[in-house]
């Protein structure tokens, strides 16, 4: 884990292709532990405790809430738990209120009733680590170089000033999911969107929209084709889309008005123009409620015929809706010929301070975060692995998944920044802004620039 003086200065730079990230990795990882088999039911029972009445109880706390990826989570601390007898993990449940929430963490850390393992958003662990809720994990590796059983920059994206706080979990990718009964419908022929093809472009999925919208007699609209920033069309896809980079590691700056970042942006504020801003939150409001089951998930039920999300809608979707007719493909480009674009990002497990058995948590971790936990992972819920000896591994996939491994070839990591949590909750407000008229993007965009950098100058 050691790095130049001169890169210590500076926070990590994680935005490489993924091309690089996956020639780099190493891939030949050894096993971990014991691999747990527990096979997940419908409504699996919480994590089961070691039968030994001495052993040593760790908590995990999870902010998941879908029964898929949970209960996979919770099959993972069985297999543990019954590959020994010292440690007892018990899984549970704590939902936040957005991808950067740790409002009950923090909390519970400082009133010394935190748990001893976290599963947190990996992007975001270098912030915490900065604010001090993480405890380093170096010391527990004692003097052990691990960094080659994982793919780089997951890696990375775990450390903050040479130092190891978190442990990467799993990891993703995005692409376009669209309807093929619905394409059908209205004449268009869904085997053009074959990825075989190549990506398509904005203007032809724009025209495709168009004639998927319906309106009802009184203009209201009663299904909608395309909603750029819906379930994962976020500000870093458009911006990566158009060729932008939100930090620059030889500044150590933010760069949220880079010009490709703007473009996104752009593409966004003009389409929210073009759907109509109110009505499209009226629409999406009423099809896309937070509280709604995930079988209610307006791409399922056809409120919606594209979708640009990630690869675990896959699973979801076996279970959910498992007779919709639908494809993947890639992102649609601004300009035909341009090379697709996704990006990656992914859980990690990091110790939070105050943990009670630290030595107990860490040993768990390494198995959850090892070959047996991702396995069993990334088999259930059909999320990547970030152990890269996994990856090639083709029974853990299903069919439909191994289009991802295509995607990962063009995918980009986020900046990997102590304020990388700020930098998510300041370009989503101002996505808001921009797809409600309320600011333009170059307005939303300089604002985030000023607030975030000058957050950011404190770690140059």
């Amino acid at each position: 884990m050691s790095q130049s003086a001169e890169s210590s200065r500076r926070p990590i730079d994680a935005r490489q292709s993924r091309r690089q990230l996956l020639t780099n990795a190493a891939v030949g990882a050894a096993a971990l532990g014991v691999a747990g088999t527990s096979a997940l039911k419908a409504n699996a029972a919480p994590a089961v405790l070691s039968r030994s009445q001495d052993a040593t109880t760790v908590t995990l706390w999870t902010s998941f809430t879908g029964d898929l990826e949970l209960n996979a989570i919770r099959a993972i601390a069985d297999g543990f738990n019954e590959s020994q007898s010292e440690i007892a993990v018990e899984v549970v449940q704590v939902p936040s209120q957005s991808e950067t929430d740790v409002t009950k963490l923090m909390t519970a850390v400082r009133g010394g009733v935190g748990p001893d393992v976290y599963l947190f958003n990996r992007p975001f662990a270098s912030q915490r680590a900065a604010d001090g809720v993480l405890q380093d994990l170096t010391p527990f590796l004692d003097g052990e170089d691990i960094s080659g059983e994982y793919l780089d920059f997951a890696f990375a994206e775990c450390q903050f000033q040479d130092q190891l706080f978190a442990l990467p979990f799993d990891t993703d990718a995005r692409a376009l999911y669209y309807r093929r009964d619905i394409l059908e419908e209205v004449g268009i022929d869904p085997a053009e969107l074959d990825p075989a093809n190549g990506p398509v472009t904005i203007d032809r999925i724009r025209e495709m929209s168009e004639q998927i919208d319906q309106r009802d007699a009184n203009g209201a609209y009663t299904r909608m084709g395309f909603v750029p920033w819906f379930a994962q069309g976020w500000h870093y896809t458009w911006g990566f889309n158009f060729g932008g980079s939100f930090y620059s590691p030889e500044e150590c700056a933010i760069t949220a008005t880079d010009e490709g970042v703007v473009a996104g942006f752009t593409y966004l504020y003009e389409e929210a123009g073009r759907l109509g801003p109110a009505e499209t939150q009226t629409f999406m409001s009423s099809v896309n409620r937070p509280d709604a089951p995930p079988a209610q998930n307006p791409f399922m039920t056809g409120a919606v015929a594209f979708m640009v999300s990630g690869d675990w809608e896959i699973a979801s979707i076996a279970q959910y809706a498992p007779d919709i007719d639908y494809g993947i493909t890639y992102i649609p480009v601004p300009n035909e010929g341009d090379e697709p674009s996704s990006w990656s990002a992914g859980f990690s497990l990091v110790m939070p301070q105050g943990a009670k058995e630290p030595e107990a948590a860490f040993r768990f971790m390494r198995y959850m975060a090892g070959e047996p936990g991702q396995r069993i992972y990334t088999r259930e819920t059909q999320h990547f692995p970030t152990i890269a000896a996994l990856l090639d591994e083709a029974d853990l996939y299903d069919e439909r998944h191994m289009f991802f491994n295509d995607v990962l070839q063009y995918s980009t990591s986020l900046p990997t920044v102590p304020v990388g949590a700020l930098l998510w909750d300041e370009l989503t407000s101002a996505q808001e802004r921009v797809t409600l008229h309320e600011a333009t993007p170059e307005e939303a965009l300089n604002e985030v620039q000023s607030r975030v950098q000058s957050q950011m100058d404190r770690y140059c």
